[in-house]
């Protein structure tokens, strides 16, 4: 054990931790440049209900392809069976905290018909846009236009995914919450089932910078927490939720190198 220790505290497994992270970021680019020009060929092509089936299953399984390169090359550890109980649960809306940059993938890799509510910026990105547009993913451009389109989306049988915080978790456990995941779920009559995200590390959070390596091996973990009823009262149902998140959050441990 001490020797484990030692070689992961050691110059070689810096230098590794160095090549993991170039790995891992160079691998989603090389994915997403490769599906890149069918999005864009097969977007104006399909029918939007066939598209959209398409989008979502290409996405899902190259995220998942993703996730396994980070497992067998890049020491990451990931536990998302929970998740796949979803699958076959009908119209939801997500619910899940969000840590890290790498959340959406976690959460996608693993449901094949979710719709995932982007910043307008990242619909925009030449990586990831036109892949989102054929998948009917979500823009978001102010609130009423996304609880439409995500009402749309859960009466045709999708699964909602939005981050209430709105962004990265800077104040842990947890920021303050939004009313917009109350509100599309007190308009589409969804239940809402929430998803608990644990990582060993803050990697990749708000205060970890895109090339600052990872202290590996990171462990990752999933869990479903509690499923909510149809909110009647969305602000009522918004501190309900964020009293909920800030009991069963365990914040990610800082590192104790410092890169």
């Amino acid at each position: 054990m001490n020797d484990h220790r030692r070689l992961r505290s050691g110059p070689l497994w810096a230098l590794y931790e160095r090549v993991a992270m170039h790995i891992g970021l160079g691998s989603l680019a090389a994915l997403c440049l490769a599906w890149l020009p069918f999005a864009m060929l097969l977007h104006p092509l399909l029918p939007a209900p066939l598209g959209q089936r398409v989008g979502r299953r290409a996405i899902m399984l190259g995220f998942r392809f993703y996730l396994r390169i980070l497992s067998t090359l890049c020491a990451c550890r990931f536990d998302l069976s929970e998740l796949d109980g979803l699958r076959d649960k009908g119209p939801l809306v997500i619910a899940a905290n969000h840590p890290s940059l790498l959340d959406a993938v976690l959460i996608i890799s693993r449901l094949p018909n979710v719709i995932c509510v982007m910043k307008a910026s990242l619909m925009d990105n030449l990586l990831f846009g036109s892949a989102a547009r054929l998948a009917r993913y979500i823009r978001n451009d102010g609130v009423m236009q996304i609880v439409g389109q995500s009402r749309d989306g859960l009466q045709a049988g999708g699964q909602v995914l939005i981050f209430p915080e709105g962004t990265r978790t800077t104040a842990f456990p947890i920021n303050p919450l939004t009313l917009t995941l109350g509100m599309i779920a007190s308009r589409a009559r969804a239940p809402v089932q929430t998803v608990i995200l644990e990582f060993s590390t803050p990697y990749l959070g708000k205060a970890w910078p895109l090339f600052r390596r990872p202290e590996l091996p990171l462990h990752v973990r999933a869990r479903l927490g509690r499923r909510f009823d149809i909110p009647t009262d969305f602000t009522a149902f918004t501190q309900e939720l964020d009293a909920y998140f800030r009991r069963e959050i365990v914040p990610p441990t800082e590192p104790a190198q410092d890169d």
